[in-house]
């Protein structure tokens, strides 16, 4: 049976191993493997994208081979267990996406129905699983960068076809449509062989010249064999639909929501990074509308604010919106905010009033951390599931909505 990308990250993945990191990052199970499902040829196509360059393949190459060396593929349950081999996956995870992780990550919190910093965690297990079997592949074989981008190329059909329906990968990787990645890929396949034949050339400029057919005929064998190896399946082995097939299914369902990133801009002309329809969009979008007035039933739920799991302590990258909302303070003078906390109503009422309470006083305490006028912060309450919507046995995406902290705008 010839190799499957897919299907070999996929068999990384045991229902132990998705257990350990759903108590690890304090998510339901059966959310983690959804995550899974969409997190793992997400990074998938991320790589097929990134591998659309000459420099981008190149990048791939190295980083493959530094996983592979990691020893991550005899090692992955402690890697998803390990703070510290999860910040390396998540250092792998935006070299690889670059500027569009946020993007990624957002879209695989919207599709499992998990926070984005799980979503995060998820995709940094994930990746470091793709570039280790990637590497492996790269090591056995002596793969170069022409080598790679045509392995590459030969999964790009069952990667593609593997992505969830309405997962709208394309726009969260700024794509036109995920066509665009087999452009990418064969003109980055075509610049590696045409780098090839100019060795070869350069090669054979002496007294040799007979070697030049031969080289560029095997240059060309082993292109075809690393392209097309992977369409060559066993009768046993699933069709997979062809590349354009997989696009018009995709472009033909409802477009998963993905988060668009805008700049917001302050009366004292600080801009701010924020997504439409976020806390900072919708906040100061409520304080430049003169009709708008602040009171006890104004409130704002933050949308990327996240906490290590079961307690009060912000997570080091929820912490760009803290000093959001602090930027938002100080360009309104007259502003004044509560914060507020929530829980659903899972568990004990009292430990999750104290547990919301907490976690109100230490986003109130992040925000004066900052030099915010504390005249402007009139206090923080812990509501607990008083306010919750769900029922406590509800399932858990719709349960997470009661779990949030609010800010509430008393007067503007």
């Amino acid at each position: 049976m010839s190799f499957n990308l897919v299907d070999s990250v996929k068999g990384l993945f045991t229902n132990e191993l998705a257990g350990k990191m759903a108590s690890s990052f304090g998510e339901s199970e059966g959310s983690v493997q959804k995550a899974l499902s969409g997190a793992i040829p997400a990074v998938l196509a991320g790589l097929l994208n990134k591998a659309g360059t000459t420099e981008g393949a190149s990048s791939i190459l190295n980083l493959s081979k530094e996983a592979a060396s990691s020893g991550v593929l005899n090692n992955l349950g402690s890697f998803a267990g390990s703070g510290n081999l999860v910040s390396k996956g998540l250092e792998w995870l935006k070299k690889l996406f670059g500027d569009k992780f946020d993007n990624i990550t957002s879209l695989i919190s919207g599709f499992a129905g998990i926070r984005d910093s799980s979503a995060a965690s998820v995709l940094s297990v994930a990746a470091p699983a793709a570039l280790g079997t990637l590497g492996k592949q790269v090591n056995t074989n002596n793969l170069s960068v022409g080598g790679l981008t045509s392995l590459l190329a030969s999964q790009k059909d069952s990667i593609l076809s593997a992505l969830p329906s309405g997962l709208n990968l394309a726009g969260a990787l700024g794509l036109g449509s995920l066509g665009d990645l087999g452009s990418k890929l064969t003109g980055a396949f075509s610049s590696a062989t045409g780098t090839a034949r100019a060795t070869a050339e350069k090669a054979t400029s002496g007294g040799n010249k007979w070697l030049m057919p031969l080289i560029i005929a095997l240059i060309v064998i082993a292109a075809l064999y690393y392209l097309f190896k992977g369409c060559n399946k066993s009768a046993g082995d699933a069709a997979v639909p062809p590349a354009d097939t997989v696009v018009n299914r995709a472009q033909d369902l409802p477009a998963a929501p993905v988060m668009e990133s805008i700049k917001v801009k302050l009366p004292d002309g600080v801009e701010l990074d924020a997504y439409r329809g976020g806390i900072e969009d919708k906040l100061v979008t409520f304080l430049n509308d003169p009709a708008s007035q602040g009171g006890k039933d104004v409130w704002f739920d933050f949308d990327n604010l996240n906490f290590q799991t079961g307690s009060a302590e912000i997570t080091a990258e929820s912490m760009r919106q803290v000093n959001n909302i602090a930027a938002i303070l100080k360009a309104y003078p007259k502003l004044k905010i509560k914060i507020g906390g929530y829980t659903d109503k899972s568990g004990d009422v009292a430990v999750n009033k104290k547990l919301s309470q907490d976690r109100a006083d230490a986003v109130l305490k992040a925000l004066k951390d900052t030099g915010s006028n504390s005249a402007q912060l009139v206090g923080a309450e812990g509501y607990g599931s008083e306010f919750a919507k769900a029922a406590a046995d509800a399932p858990d995406e719709e349960r997470r909505l009661d779990r949030r902290i609010a800010v509430g705008v008393r007067e503007k």
